[in-house]
């Protein structure tokens, strides 16, 4: 059994982790006591003496500091299960954070924003306003034991519709992500051949304008590559479809990889941490073995030498441009990942006294230098195509999903060991996407769990099984052959714009709420060492600050949301921004409904 503090010294004064959403939910924000973690034990033994636990059994205990002034501390003995291994929780957050934003993304904004001078802003907005979010949630999720709705009975009830944004956020998010992992899985099956299907121009999916990329003298300006012809027309074949107007029939194998990925996901989740744990082994340390393996091909290729100078050349009057620390700052929080409810799940079944500011500083710095060592991986082979086709690399290189599906798979094609190449790399970045999926899904999975311990906590495998199902069939409109085009309007509007606000939410909850002073003590109650003067100045102003600025210009930059020359219907701008609301209006629904349940003044309740 863990011993897991209150983060006062008084007795608990709220309701335990129960079934009812309001239940015990009296205290005020700004005078809450850190309530136990789930419902009380009946003392009575049952037949045979003994008194079985559950997940979030607790039972309360007291202790003291000595000497002048002592302060007495509440605290609940937690049966939670916990990691087999320490290094399982690392393996599984580095996972969660290095994801495919890593490989398609990171590269090309450094580029885009200044080559090496990038690095720059990267890493003053890592250090002032990621890496502060970063361990501020490792470590609220190690205190309190808990996923992301009941843990703010401790912070701030008021705010416990934060946690039902996350879940919602963490649905749509499952919706379209995993659809992007099953390309990948069709593409590692369309590997195993003699030559891969994307290599020439002579396959049934092809057009009169195929011309293999080698062919240089052929190429015309309405030319397209065997690459991208196997992508839009033999993968998704959206040709057969018009839009999100007409997205046409499911596509069976697309469906079935898609599949596929679920129930990998379900036999990782199933079990807990106990079958997470073994999972992140393979899945967490794979991509670093291909990135080196690609690595070292890459460098040896002709022109690679370019494509790194290209990345790394410092551009410095870039920095004088608002939206480089814009782009700097957003690629650091959607690359760390605080706000998914994620790193509050993972590190609620840490052991209490584990060093959660070590693990912050450790995985974070993994998790850039990945982003970093992926740039020279993909740039190498960027230079490499820009060599064999005779253009300049700005017009070779593609960001988002057209980089790891069509112009990497083209660099492929052209190397000799080219099914060998195309295998690693599409397991690469199946990997990296299983990881974040097993976060993400795994945030809610935790949360229901605890906030539901009798009806879903104790029948966690029927509970999975059946949240996967569900959104699996959800996302079944995503494997039709409109697909993508509801693929990149879920990126957009899901996830996007709405886990800002909730994070800045969360930010305040904690911070001003909840109090940086009680937060840091409860911090030196884990690992014996309070946070320094930067810590809490990040927390009190800063990451506020830093997230509502990203928020902001978000909003500001807005554009309307294109794909390829696709123009969205105005229709589907709408849908997409009741996507975005449906998640908001939580947080402030929650509140009203708190006000209007809980007994007192309006004075007393705030």
């Amino acid at each position: 059994m863990q011993l897991a503090p209150l983060a006062s010294g008084e007795e608990d004064k709220g309701g335990g982790g129960g079934e009812g959403a309001a239940d015990g939910e009296v205290a005020s924000c700004k005078g809450l006591l850190s309530a136990t973690p789930g419902p009380t034990p009946d003392p009575t033994p049952s037949h045979n003496n003994k008194v079985t636990p559950t997940p979030s059994m607790t039972l309360l205990a007291t202790a003291s500091t000595g000497g002048a002034g002592s302060v007495t501390h509440t605290t609940d003995i937690h049966v939670r299960e916990t990691w087999n291994k320490k290094v399982e929780f690392l393996l599984a957050v580095i996972g969660f954070a290095v994801d495919l934003g890593n490989v398609w993304r990171f590269p090309y904004i450094c580029y885009q924003n200044g080559g090496g001078a990038f690095l720059i802003p990267y890493c003053l907005m890592l250090v002032f306003g990621g890496l502060p979010l970063f361990y501020m949630e490792l470590a609220l999720g190690q205190f309190h034991r808990s996923g992301c709705l009941t843990i703010w009975r401790r912070i701030c009830p008021a705010l416990k519709g934060v946690g039902y944004a996350i879940c919602l956020i963490d649905i749509y998010m499952g919706m379209y992500y995993n659809t992007i992992i099953g390309w990948a899985v069709y593409y590692l099956f369309a590997s195993f051949r003699s030559e891969l299907p994307w290599t020439s121009c002579g396959n049934s999916w092809n057009t009169e304008n195929c011309v293999p990329v080698l062919n240089v003298s052929a190429q015309h300006a309405n030319s397209t590559s065997p690459a991208q012809e196997f992508f839009t027309r033999s993968v998704l074949e959206q040709h057969l479809s018009d839009g999100l107007d007409h997205m046409g029939p499911i596509k069976l194998s697309l469906a079935v990889c898609v599949l596929a990925v679920f129930i990998l996901v379900y036999f990782s989740l199933w079990k807990g941490v106990r079958s997470t744990g073994k999972v992140v082994w393979f899945t967490a340390l794979m991509p670093y073995i291909v990135l080196f393996i690609l690595l070292g091909r890459g460098v040896t290729l002709p022109g690679a030498a370019d494509g790194i100078r290209y990345y790394l050349t410092p551009q410095w009057h870039k920095l004088y441009n608002s939206k480089v620390w814009i782009d700097a700052a957003s690629q650091i929080f959607f690359s760390l990942g605080p706000g998914f409810g994620t790193l509050l799940a993972l590190s609620s079944y840490n052991k209490f006294h584990n060093n959660c500011y070590r693990d912050a500083i450790l995985t974070s710095s993994v998790n850039c230098l990945t982003s970093f060592l992926a740039g020279f991986v993909i740039f190498s082979v960027l230079g490499y195509m820009a060599h064999v086709q005779n253009k300049h690399i700005e017009d070779v290189g593609l960001e988002g999903p057209g980089l790891v599906f069509i112009v990497y798979p083209e660099a492929i094609a052209t190397m000799s060991g080219s099914v060998f190449w195309s295998i690693i790399f599409f397991i690469m970045l199946i990997t990296l996407g299983l990881d974040s999926t097993f976060g993400g899904l795994e945030a809610m999975i935790t949360a229901l769990c605890d906030e539901y311990p009798r009806v879903l906590g104790q029948h966690r495998e029927k509970f999975v099984a059946g949240l996967l199902v569900f959104i699996y069939i959800c996302s079944l409109p995503t494997c039709t052959y409109g697909g993508e085009y509801l693929v990149n309007l879920l990126n957009i509007y899901g996830p996007g714009i709405s886990i800002l606000f909730v994070v800045f939410v969360e930010a305040v909850g904690v911070c001003w709420f909840y109090g940086v002073d009680r937060f840091s003590s409860d911090i030196q109650l884990m690992i014996g060492i309070r946070p320094g003067l930067f810590w809490r100045l990040c927390w009190n102003c800063i990451s506020p600050v830093f997230i509502l600025a990203i928020f902001i210009f978000s909003l500001v930059g807005y554009e309307d949301l294109k794909s390829g020359d696709y123009e969205y219907p105005p229709w589907s701008i709408t849908v997409g921004w009741i996507l975005t609301a449906s998640s908001l209006v939580c947080i402030p629904a929650y509140i009203l409904y708190f006000l209007a349940s809980t007994p007192g003044t309006l004075k007393q309740v705030i």
